[in-house]
């Protein structure tokens, strides 16, 4: 499944160990924004790794779930390019 993740850390330290982590789950597409091709097991661990770097009081994380027809529709303006499961996109 591709889940859009995007955060906002409040600490350079935590912003430097989160986007760190999300390299291991996903691709950055824009600063403080990953695409990521995840099953369930995968999304739950990423989760639990980054609650424990995360301040929930003070930072924030949002994760989109994108489902098939949607990913049919993603366009893009300006520069930029899809990463994930990019064969499937260019049709």
């Amino acid at each position: 499944m591709l889940v859009i993740v995007t955060y906002d850390i409040s600490d350079p330290k935590r912003l430097y160990r989160v986007h760190n982590l999300l390299k291991d789950y996903g691709v950055p597409v824009q600063y403080s924004v990953f695409e990521c091709d995840l099953n369930q097991e995968q999304i739950e661990e990423m989760l639990l790794n980054l609650k424990q770097e995360m301040d929930f009081d003070n930072d924030a994380l949002l994760i989109y779930p994108v489902c098939e027809m949607c990913r049919r529709k993603v366009h893009i303006c300006g520069q930029g390019e899809i990463w994930i499961d990019k064969d499937w996109w260019i049709y």
